[in-house]
């Protein structure tokens, strides 16, 4: 069994275009991400999906595997499908390239996650955390996610869900880290977005819309997402010790 990462990184990020190059530490982003991943011990093979030349390039003087995707896709996991039409293997793992300090071992709890699933239903693995403080509750930039008893999930939201109604709710953040069959990422190719995933933009949803099976990994990374300037100077912060 071939496990593959792949690091979808495209230049023209709405928010923070060419976010992938930006130099931390003296390296790009999206390196740090590449090492985190080869941190978690759990990918055959490891490569940068990009659309755009000039991430090509410093991919290859640094040495990183690259494969370039159209320039079309809408989401991250469209690129990574894409993607896998030409990496051979059993297994592919969706790792944000905007997260340089993401935890190496919530990319190996969700690989395993997919790896390990013995219910042939399941289709991907997805990572979250708990929530700690009210303010991400309520911001829709993270979305928050509630599943089954057996840990699959229930609905994805950019509103915080459960409502508490009665009691104190908990309230997960969805991680944007995926595990996928080849089968998965071929019924995700080939599907549609439904009008839930078109509303909330969360392409999670391609699977839960039609009665697939997503299995959640609790996990303990609590990593900044780069977004903004403001999110890179909060990682740099982090990282300037390391």
């Amino acid at each position: 069994m071939k496990t593959i990462g792949v690091i979808p990184c495209r230049y023209q990020s709405s928010r923070f275009p060419g976010k992938s190059l930006v130099l931390i530490n003296g390296k790009p982003m999206m390196w740090h991400v590449y090492q985190r991943a080869l941190e978690s011990k759990v990918c055959d093979e490891i490569y940068i999906a990009t659309d755009d030349q000039r991430i090509e390039e410093v991919c290859n003087e640094l040495g990183l595997k690259s494969i370039m995707t159209r320039s079309d896709h809408p989401t991250g996991t469209d690129r990574v499908a894409e993607a896998a039409n030409s990496i051979k293997g059993d297994y592919y793992i969706n790792i944000q390239g905007d997260e340089p300090c993401i935890d190496p071992e919530a990319i190996r709890a969700v690989a395993l996650g997919i790896i390990n699933c013995q219910d042939e239903s399941v289709v991907a693995s997805n990572g979250y955390a708990l929530i700690n403080n009210t303010a991400d509750v309520l911001n829709t930039n993270i979305v928050k996610v509630i599943f089954s008893i057996k840990s699959n999930a229930l609905a994805y939201s950019r509103n915080p869900i459960p409502y508490p109604h009665y009691g104190i709710a908990k309230y997960y953040r969805q991680l944007g880290l995926y595990g996928f069959t080849k089968k998965g990422l071929e019924i995700f190719n080939n599907t549609a977005a439904g009008p839930i995933e078109t509303s909330e933009q969360v392409e999670m949803w391609r699977f839960t819309e039609n009665e697939l099976k997503v299995a959640m990994v609790e996990t303990k990374d609590d990593s900044i997402s780069v977004d903004t300037q403001h999110d890179l100077r909060r990682v740099m912060i982090e990282m300037q010790d390391k």
